[in-house]
């Protein structure tokens, strides 16, 4: 028996991550090692979906007893959350699930760790939140649960870039119904509004939450160009570890904080949450 990964027998308990395209995911592998570590007789497995197949598939799994949940990213993070029967409260907020326990009874139940994960990680790697003013590209469903875990950690100010405006709203207006507790700038734009060239010149972190360089040909999230000396580059991409765009900012010299972070900082929370550790 390997000690990185668990024997399969006939009891063990499957869980999934789920994705379009799915050869990107870390969960397999931050996953397995730990299922095998601990003596879990468990297996994550990736599982690449398209969208208008999501309600089909999710329907099946729902039929399988010995399938014990998911961990959920691009691009089902929004719809997924349409399909489950309870939301937890970071998902009720942002209408967005990263993790969907399946029950005995044939219920789901979502919850969103994303933002969690992405500020214990940024505090990890000496990137504490508090008093940045953060400039955010996207508005999907990581993005929401960040903006969330951005504002209750004290940052002065957030704005929102997308391509489509409305979502980017959508976050704000999501964010001014909350409970942050404190004083924020928050404001959402689009790339050709003259707010975002401000934004970016103001801004002292700059985070990428779309999925622009998951491949290789993919436009750049945000050009460099006119970003200051010192401002933090940070990317919720886990594979490749180094995007383009992150390595852009290693060339220029910015710092830069990986993807990765994220989801090593979140690991316990989604594998307590579905049962699986």
């Amino acid at each position: 028996m390997s000690n990185l990964m668990p024997w399969v027998t006939g009891k063990t308990r499957v869980f999934g991550v789920i994705a379009d395209p799915v050869d990107h995911v870390r969960g397999p592998m931050v996953f397995n090692p730990e299922f095998a570590q601990r003596g879990l007789d468990h297996i994550m497995v990736p599982i690449n979906v398209a969208p208008q197949d999501l309600a089909t598939v999710i329907g099946a799994l729902k039929q399988i007893p010995n399938f014990g949940g998911l961990a959920v990213t691009i691009p089902h993070k929004l719809a997924l959350a349409e399909l489950c029967d309870t939301l937890g409260p970071t998902a009720r907020l942002t209408g967005a699930v990263n993790a969907v326990r399946f029950d005995a009874d044939g219920s789901l139940h979502g919850d969103n760790f994303d933002g969690h994960g992405f500020v214990a990680g940024l505090r990890a790697n000496g990137h504490d939140p508090a008093g940045r003013k953060i400039l955010m590209i996207g508005a999907g469903g990581a993005a929401r649960a960040i903006a969330l875990a951005l504002c209750m950690g004290g940052v002065s100010a957030l704005t929102i870039m997308n391509r489509t405006p409305a979502n980017a709203q959508a976050i704000v207006a999501a964010l001014g119904k909350a409970d942050i507790g404190n004083t924020i700038e928050i404001a959402g734009t689009d790339p050709g509004d003259p707010a975002s060239a401000a934004a970016v010149q103001r801004a002292d972190t700059i985070i990428n939450t779309t999925s622009l360089g998951l491949h290789a040909d993919d436009d750049l999230p945000l050009a460099l160009d006119g970003v200051s000396t010192g401002v933090l580059i940070a990317d919720i991409i886990m594979v490749p570890e180094q995007t383009a765009w992150l390595a852009d900012a290693e060339a220029r010299g910015l710092p830069v904080h990986y993807g990765r972070h994220m989801l090593d900082c979140q690991m316990d929370l989604i594998g307590g949450f579905l049962g699986a550790l």
